[in-house]
């Protein structure tokens, strides 16, 4: 069963509280949160202390993306928080498999993100220190971009790389209910989805739409 997780960016933040927990009881897997710092990508969200405000509210794992630079300085300050999946971008430090280790030394699970142009052989040398890939299938830092098609290629090498190991993929950016079936045909376990789910009156509909 494909796993949705929707991207709490999309949501209404004057009504966060009422947000979560609305997609919690339509039936939501994860509840992703996109963290941005303005240097790695241009925009800037929210850090650790909200993630801390959030993790009482909800019983669903929390599942942090650091689009940040340096992300092993602060690791310890999201997990405490109450991240249960960190993943980290490829192109954010240069010690990537040091920082996969010290993210489930800390109990959580490790997940590392790549870029549309980032190449997928990354992965080959770290697929044993990791739970799950995170596909960019749009250029990360802005919602609500089109699906880039190249990201259907990728899925297929992606499938060769992780081939044997338990590792979950798992696409952000550009999904909707017009490619969810499609995405979940070609091996992607989570979909991660913002204005595709946030953005719709009946959540529970929007997001058994996702699911198919």
């Amino acid at each position: 069963m494909t796993l949705i997780a929707p991207s709490l960016l999309s949501a209404d933040f004057m009504r966060l509280a009422d947000e979560v927990r609305a997609v919690e009881e339509a039936g939501a897997d994860w509840l992703h949160l996109d963290v941005m710092d303005g240097h790695f990508v241009p925009n800037l969200t929210f850090g650790p202390p909200l993630i801390a405000a959030l993790r009482p509210l909800t019983r669903l794992p929390l599942d942090v993306h650091l689009m940040i630079e340096h992300p092993e300085r602060s690791l310890e300050a999201y997990v405490r928080a109450g991240a249960d999946r960190v993943t980290i971008h490829a192109e954010s430090t240069v010690h990537v498999q040091r920082a996969l280790a010290a993210i489930r030394a800390l109990g959580a699970a490790a997940g590392l993100a790549v870029c549309p142009a980032t190449p997928l052989e990354w992965l080959v040398d770290l697929r044993d220190d990791l739970d799950q890939v995170l596909v960019m299938s749009v250029n990360p830092g802005f919602g609500g971009q089109a699906f880039l098609p190249a990201t259907w290629d990728r899925l297929r090498r992606l499938r060769g790389l992780l081939a044997g190991r338990e590792v979950l993929t798992v696409v952000d950016g550009g999904v909707a209910q017009d490619n969810a079936a499609d995405l979940a045909a070609a091996g992607v376990d989570v979909l991660v989805a913002g204005s595709a789910v946030f953005g719709q009156l009946d959540r529970r509909a929007a997001i058994a739409s996702l699911r198919g």
